[in-house]
């Protein structure tokens, strides 16, 4: 491949998971580099397989390129859309332009990795600068050793590690502004039109619901950074594991598609926190929330170095689990009628919105896991389709904590109870009747378990059990029975 020499040849800047202007290195290398940009979104089904976006994932990427779009429309700078396998597609358009540089900010999902390093060097023997730049972690992964030069499998330390290898100990660096103006070809390049790729789903009701939800793109994603921060952080110590309360930040997506860095959360959330170290007079709830941001780091760092990580457990010993194959009751769980109202609250929750609330992925995770004896990956691949902040090292990550087999992983014998779970985090009922209006009528006394509610308290409430609401698929007593003695069959003898 060749490349023009021309200083003044354009450079093109690869948006992939940082569909975002602020904050943005490569964008802003672009700027510093007097080229005219052109700015590239590449749609890359096949090249992405087996983890190419699913179906709320692209509800949400349509919206979020199109904010992105007039954005940039609004710099003089139209997004040029193209379609296909992403080394081809720049390959191509590096010729079609004679581009003399490419820009871009790192994945870090196994098939990103092989394929940009790939193409780095095969552009860079073509006569193309190509620079890449970290937009999407505090900390990259190859970057946070233990002791012994090895990776971490245990968060805390490794979340002290991050902390104490931050640029001034607690500053990852000034997050970058937008671009005031970007320099365009006379001429930009043709591209797909976005309704073209099809990316929003073909059932409206369910549109419908990941509408009223989420506000995709740059500008919901600082709104909602600000308006947590204003109001809700306060409590998120607390209150951060009651579903019916507004106190997360559900910035998961945002973050996921790049639209805020988590650079751009950290400053802000250390202005609020008055700067102050965890431990030394910062807020607890912005403390709670920064660790969140760690457990982030934590997953992407497992997914680097572990990147089996989504097919594989991490603890060997799990190879040999003895998981069942149930397809009715892998279906009860998925729509929501397990027949234990916080699961199913959860689960309804999930595909009403594309989202869930991180306490009831816990309570569903281990319901599936535990209960069902379910693999694991089941489950991820459910939430790897209907989750708008479907992440694979988050999705990996969090599974394979709640399944026991891997790192900093929850231990086997710790089975939720979805009744004292659904009584203590939802003890008013507002969460399950919301989600679950069909046992909206009952009392609080037996809202979570309405299987031993009597003839007369149902019939009041209007619920008909076996016919408006299930009864429970499982009985928790010998499903927790079952769940100790499997797990316990391939356990360390140093667990």
């Amino acid at each position: 491949m060749s490349a023009s020499p021309n200083p003044h040849a354009p450079i093109i800047v690869w948006f992939r998971q940082d569909l975002r202007l602020a904050d943005n290195p490569a964008l802003a290398h672009a700027v510093g580099s007097g080229r005219p940009v052109v700015p590239l979104y590449i749609l890359d089904d096949q090249g992405a397989a087996p983890w190419a976006p699913g179906a709320a994932s692209r509800w949400w990427l349509h919206h979020s390129l199109s904010s992105l779009g007039a954005a940039l429309e609004g710099l003089g700078c139209p997004l040029v859309l193209r379609r296909g396998r992403s080394d081809v597609v720049l390959r191509d358009l590096v010729r079609e332009l004679g581009a003399g540089a490419v820009a871009w900010n790192r994945c870090y999902e196994p098939q990103a990795i092989a394929r940009d390093s790939a193409l780095k060097a095969d552009l860079k023997a073509g006569g193309v600068a190509v620079d890449s730049f970290n937009a999407a972690l505090l900390a990259e992964p190859w970057t946070v050793k233990t002791g012994g030069g090895g990776s971490y499998k245990v968060f805390t330390p490794f979340w002290r590690a991050v902390k104490e290898g931050l640029t001034d100990g607690l500053n990852p660096g000034e997050p970058l502004p937008s671009p005031t103006a970007l320099t365009a070809l006379p001429t930009p390049p043709d591209g797909d039109r976005l309704a073209e790729w099809a990316l929003l789903p073909t059932k409206p009701d369910w549109a419908s619901g990941l509408r009223a939800a989420w506000t995709p793109g740059e500008g919901g994603a600082a709104r909602r950074l600000a308006g947590f921060l204003d109001s809700a952080v306060g409590q998120y110590a607390e209150g951060r594991d009651y579903p019916a309360q507004p106190w997360t930040s559900r910035l998961s997506p945002h973050l996921h598609h790049g639209e805020i860095s988590p650079r751009q959360i950290w400053a802000a959330a250390m202005a609020k926190g008055d700067g102050a170290p965890e431990g030394e007079g910062m807020d607890k709830g912005v403390a709670g929330f920064l660790r969140e941001l760690g457990w982030r780091e934590f997953c992407h760092h497992l997914l680097y170095h572990f990147p089996f990580l989504p097919e594989r457990p991490l603890n060997p010993k799990f190879e040999a689990f003895a998981w069942h194959e149930d397809a009715k009751r892998l279906e009860a769980w998925q729509r929501g009628r397990t027949g234990y109202p916080i699961v199913d609250a959860g689960m309804r929750e999930l595909w009403a919105t594309g989202w869930m609330h991180n306490r009831v992925r816990m309570i569903v995770g281990s319901f599936l896991v535990k209960h069902l004896l379910l693999p694991w990956t089941a489950g991820q691949a459910w939430f790897w389709d209907t989750l708008v902040d479907a992440d694979l090292a988050n999705n990996a990550g969090g599974w394979q904590w709640i399944a026991g087999c891997g790192a900093d992983a929850a231990p086997y014998f710790r089975v939720f109870n979805p009744v004292l779970q659904g009584e203590k985090f939802d003890a008013a009922g507002a969460y399950v009747r919301r989600w679950v209006p069909e046992l909206a009528g009952l009392p609080d006394s037996v809202l979570h378990q309405p299987w031993t509610a009597d003839a007369m308290t149902l019939r009041a409430a209007g619920v008909r059990l076996g016919h408006d609401y299930p009864h429970p698929v499982v009985d928790h007593k010998t499903a927790r029975q079952r769940a100790l003695d499997t797990f316990a069959a391939i356990k360390d003898d140093n667990t």
